[in-house]
């Protein structure tokens, strides 16, 4: 089970069942964190894999190369978070993940963190996309 403590614009997630497996403990603006460690950039989370280097900086820059880093770990469901408000891509953007008949949810990044870690709780095989901007 997972507990969400607020304080100010940021958050703490606390995981109440132990694992090895890459879950989201915090976000907040311009950073999230992964098993206590802060990242203030773009990244793609699995249970397994953590992408640092992913150079998404906005919706309107995904293309095809940035979406192969999530094709690769080959997820059933891919969540985009689109940084601190929710952004639609354009359908033609992830139409590489549909092709490969990965199930794609877009949202907020905070809302990303949360959703990615019910479902990694669930054991579903999830990746995390996540645009992180400056805060």
């Amino acid at each position: 089970m997972l507990r969400c403590k607020r304080k100010d614009s940021s958050v703490k997630i606390e995981r109440d069942t132990p694992g090895g497996r890459n879950a989201f403990t915090g976000y907040g603006a311009g950073y999230v964190e992964v098993n206590g460690k802060r990242y203030g950039a773009s990244l793609v989370v699995s249970a397994e894999r953590l992408v640092t280097d992913w150079p998404a900086t906005s919706v309107d820059s995904l293309g095809a190369d940035h979406l192969a880093a999530i094709l690769e770990l080959k997820p059933e469901i891919a969540i985009l978070g689109t940084g601190p408000t929710f952004r639609f891509p354009e359908p033609a953007r992830l139409a590489p993940l549909h092709q490969a008949r990965i199930g794609v949810e877009v949202m907020d990044t905070p809302a990303a963190c949360r959703t990615y870690n019910i479902l990694l709780g669930e054991g579903r095989n999830v990746v995390a996309a996540l645009i992180v901007t400056p805060g």
